[in-house]
């Protein structure tokens, strides 16, 4: 076959610094680096600068009426541009200095007229924000890494995990240090306006538990990947579990000013909101880039939205800002109520991949992302714990309440969804930055995704590299080189000693144990690759600044030869799908996957083909099992309207799934004797 010329080259956006704040009309914060995200457009092509949902609303409303939209910036703005601004009834509602953003109320027929300024980078809808609603530690492997700190009790302490939701009960034990008698919630800041930051809704206390509880209640049954690690409650959804992506933004641009004082290493997100805009322009993905190129790991859920109406598997339902390449996105398994992970699946309403955002070209034509998501499952189905006082979620379900304890500070409450299982991941990114404080946030996503656990008979859009392993994660870092910076060479030894076997084994109780193999894959963006050199060479793409795809140069279906090796010897593969390596991101002995398997249960890329790689770099609509992939709204009942609000299938499929969960067994409920329990 005849080798094309074509290539995808996947962009390299580098973070800036921010530049002085002018005094006057509309101030400026400095460069967010928009014009390198554009460039990665396709043959420089340029994008129409409002959004899909907005344009909708022009087109129907004929530019009437007002709409409240988040502006972003790519330049220093013109007299021009403030003279516009203000003179034509628009409202500046919130500044974010430090993601180069506002917040604006403005005439509908305004917009257009803005979107000319070439210091315009996007203007979107501020739309609405909402939630994406035990034993786990046991399952995970958390309670294998507790001994491998220094002092004896690696438990996430000193780390700061930035909980952004509908609250956090404060006074619940769970979230008492339990050496000192403090509260280890050492910051409280509301963004939605209500002027508190107690859990009315009820999710936020669950998740902040799920990543950092304590383990008091129940002797350890219902503890927390970090349990003492700090917590930092940023209340971005009201009473009724909705927020906005302004007040999202907002502790956004908080965590960039003061993040650093709490040493805030995670951002735990289960809330999200339809992924129609690509990553490129999304202001939520744009601000979460600029977290995680400021050293913080990003978690996002996925989203619930894995099955229509009727029951069918969707494909292309990932969450914003869960469809960002540098954040971790992750879906939810179902332990089935038991503690072994041999019979662990997929949970049906777990959002599954590619992401179906998009960019519209000046032509009209749109262009997909389609992403490989999630990158991780951890369990979610049925949860256990802890529970704010007089929740909404429980009021309106009181079969909730786990029935663990009859105190206020002490009860449980029982939740499902990729909201459970986005935590999970928060806590175990804490236990890594403890054990190793000089690791990238894309060296931690490199070493979970390495180590997870493949799960037979689901896809990579369905598990991504599998589900959580914390213990083969902490395992690696505590192992990884603490000389490692931007300026270690491509190639160089990442770990201080050889890597141990690819495979962990999780005591359950007696002499019970589960055995499994490590996935030893990751994931880059449109592919995947695999290889032992992922975790004994430093990868250029663990840097700052960079996404894991960086680097990665993919063809168009074209096929070179029967597994030879291309230019710097990274091997490309023989089935259909160009892959070749670029010698200054990625190292000799990382081998390109070309095709997305459905997981035989053994190492990443075994299986059978589920659908070739060379099909995510079309534009056009993908089929997967028999059921169309949707662009960014939900297939069936699920409407678009006004402010791009999904209503129908989104909102009912999400409830159903954060209450019900899938159908199986659940934990055995563990009953609490009162006593404080301190023996993790």
């Amino acid at each position: 076959m005849k080798l094309t010329k074509r290539f995808l080259t996947l962009a390299l956006l580098a973070n800036l610094a921010l530049g002085p704040t002018l005094a006057g009309g509309i101030a400026y914060a400095g460069n967010h680096g928009s014009k390198g995200k554009n460039a990665s457009t396709k043959k420089g092509t340029k994008h129409n600068k409002i959004a899909a949902d907005l344009r909708h609303q022009l087109g129907n409303q004929h530019g009437a009426g007002m709409v409240k939209v988040i502006l972003q910036l790519d330049g220093k703005p013109s007299g021009q541009l403030n003279a516009l601004l203000a003179s034509n009834g628009v409202k500046i509602r919130k500044h974010f200095t430090s993601l180069d953003s506002f917040a604006l109320e403005l005439p509908l027929n305004v917009v257009n007229v803005l979107s000319q300024f070439s210091e315009v980078a996007f203007i979107s809808i501020d739309s609405e924000v909402m939630t994406l609603g035990g034993h786990v530690a046991r399952t995970s492997g958390a309670d294998n890494v507790r001994t491998m700190s220094a002092d004896g009790a690696l438990d996430g302490n000193g780390i700061g995990i930035a909980i952004v939701d509908s609250g956090i009960y404060n006074a619940h034990t769970s979230f008492t240090d339990t050496q000192t008698g403090q509260s280890r919630i050492v910051v409280n800041q509301d963004f939605t306006g209500e002027g508190r930051t107690d859990d009315p809704y009820g999710h936020g206390t669950h998740v902040a538990a799920a990543a950092a509880g304590n383990g008091i209640v129940s002797r350890g049954e219902y503890i927390g990947m970090a349990p003492r690690a700090r917590l930092l409650n940023l209340r971005v959804l009201n009473g009724k579990g909705i927020g906005s992506v302004s007040g999202v933004l907002a502790a956004f641009n908080w965590l960039m000013q003061h993040g650093a004082n709490y040493n805030v290493r995670v951002v735990n997100l289960s809330l999200g909101m339809p992924a129609v805009n690509s990553y490129k322009f999304d202001p939520l993905c744009v601000a979460v880039r600029k977290l995680v190129d400021r050293g913080m790991v990003v978690v996002s859920a996925a989203g619930n939205n894995g099955k229509n109406g009727t029951g069918q598997k969707v494909y292309g339902q990932v969450h914003a800002p869960g469809n960002e390449p540098s954040a971790i996105t992750v879906g939810a398994v179902d332990t089935h109520g038991t503690d072994t992970r041999a019979d662990d699946t997929v949970a049906t309403y777990s959002s599954r991949g590619p992401t179906r955002s998009f960019w519209t070209d000046e032509n009209g034509v749109n262009h997909y992302d389609n992403l490989i998501k999630p990158e991780l499952s951890a369990p979610g189905n049925k949860t256990v714990f802890a529970q704010a006082p007089d929740n909404f979620l429980v009021a309106q379900n009181p079969l909730l309440d786990a029935s663990v304890s009859n105190s206020p500070t002490r009860k449980q409450m029982m939740l499902s969804g990729t909201s459970m299982a986005a935590p999970l991941v928060a806590g175990t990114a804490a236990l890594m930055f403890e054990a190793n404080p000089t690791l990238t946030p894309n060296l931690v996503k490199s070493l979970m995704m390495y180590t997870a656990q493949q799960l037979p008979n689901f896809n990579t859009l369905e598990q991504g590299a599998g589900e959580l392993n914390v213990d083969g994660a902490v395992r690696l870092a505590k192992l990884v080189r603490t000389t490692i910076n931007s300026s270690t060479p491509l190639g160089a030894s990442l770990l201080i000693s050889a890597p141990p076997a690819p495979q962990t084994s999780i005591t359950l109780g007696g002499n019970a144990t589960t055995t499994f193999s490590w996935a030893q894959g990751i994931i880059l963006g449109n592919t995947y690759a695999t290889g032992s050199a992922l975790i004994t060479q430093y990868q250029r793409i663990y840097t700052y600044g960079v996404l894991l795809g960086d680097g990665v140069l993919i063809g168009d279906g074209v096929l070179i030869g029967d597994g030879v090796l291309i230019g710097d010897g990274v091997l490309v593969g023989d089935a259909l799908g160009v892959l070749i390596g670029d010698s200054t991101m990625l190292s000799d002995g990382v081998l390109l996957g070309d095709t997305i398997h459905t997981s035989n249960g053994t190492r990443f890329g075994a299986g059978v083909t589920f659908i070739n790689i060379g099909v995510l770099l079309g534009d056009g609509v993908l089929i997967g099992d028999g059921v169309l992939i949707g662009d960014g709204v939900l297939i069936g009942d699920g409407v678009l309207i006004g402010d791009g609000v999904l209503i129908g299938d989104s909102i009912m499929i999400a409830l159903s799934s954060l209450i019900n969960g899938d159908p199986s067994t659940a934990m055995a409920i563990v009953p609490d004797d009162d006593t404080d329990y301190l023996g993790y």
